[in-house]
């Protein structure tokens, strides 16, 4: 047990030391000033991601320590807020949904999105019909795309979307994830794999473009709307007032 601990240990904190050496590096910059711009100009920062990368939204919209105008896009949307039946949120139903081009306009039509707007999506594939039919439709409308994924997986497969593309070849800015192919970086006696780490990889991701773009926003001499811990006296208060300015554009159900 501790071999196997020591082992996923390494394989988390080289890939973590990769992703500080980039951003270093200055390869945060770009997409940090993209959101930051959009921001500039009363933009949201729209983020989607399905299954695990749902979590990579999550991070990225309506956290302590976090910008305000960000909103996260999910595939629940449909029901919550559109005509399908609740049923389609099933695991298995969840999946086949996750998989299906022809939701992607469907979820874009029912978001919040205004025409200021930036667009991050997340998928360690970056295949499944929902992830490529969202970016396309993001992109057609005339918004920017940022993409998290993994080079490595996503190269490896083919699409699942009848446009031919992955979402890193829709993306004007692609991030790598560093995740291996098939994500799990230990081999199992007898078959299979244990220790995924692009949920890992994508929430430090998600940190440091928060980060890096709360600085730009600073640089400009722009006041950062961040989110304070609601568990703190006069979160509430404070978070209120600043998403009052976005009221109507922010989205973040459980």
């Amino acid at each position: 047990m501790t071999e196997s601990i020591t082992s996923f240990s390494l394989e988390v904190s080289s890939r973590l030391e990769a992703i500080t050496a980039w951003a270093l590096a200055g390869g945060v910059s770009e997409a940090a000033q993209a959101m930051a711009d959009s921001l500039a100009n009363d933009g949201v920062i729209q983020a989607f991601g399905t299954g695990h990368s749902e979590a990579f939204a999550m991070e990225i919209a309506g956290r302590a320590g976090g910008l305000i105008p960000t909103s996260k896009i999910a595939l629940r949307d449909l029901v919550l807020h559109g005509d399908r039946d609740v049923a389609a949120l099933d695991s298995l139903e969840g999946s086949v949904l996750e998989r299906d081009t022809g939701v992607a306009e469907e979820l874009f039509n029912l978001s919040l999105v205004d025409p200021r707007d930036i667009f991050i999506i997340a998928s360690n594939s970056g295949v499944n019909g929902s992830i490529v039919g969202l970016a396309l439709a993001a992109k057609a409308r005339g918004h920017k795309v940022i993409a998290v994924t993994s080079l490595e997986h996503t190269n490896a497969v083919d699409t699942k979307h009848p446009s031919g593309v992955r979402l890193s070849e829709i993306a004007d800015i692609v991030i790598d994830n560093r995740a291996p192919y098939g994500d799990t970086t230990l081999e199992v006696s007898g078959g299979g794999g244990v220790g995924a780490v692009s949920s890992i990889t994508a929430a430090y991701i998600a940190q440091l473009l928060t980060i890096e773009t709360v600085q730009c926003l600073v640089r400009a001499g722009k006041k950062p709307p961040i989110y304070i811990s609601a568990n703190i006296p006069g979160g509430d208060e404070h978070n209120t007032a600043l998403v009052g300015q976005y009221a109507g554009r922010l989205r973040r159900e459980a």
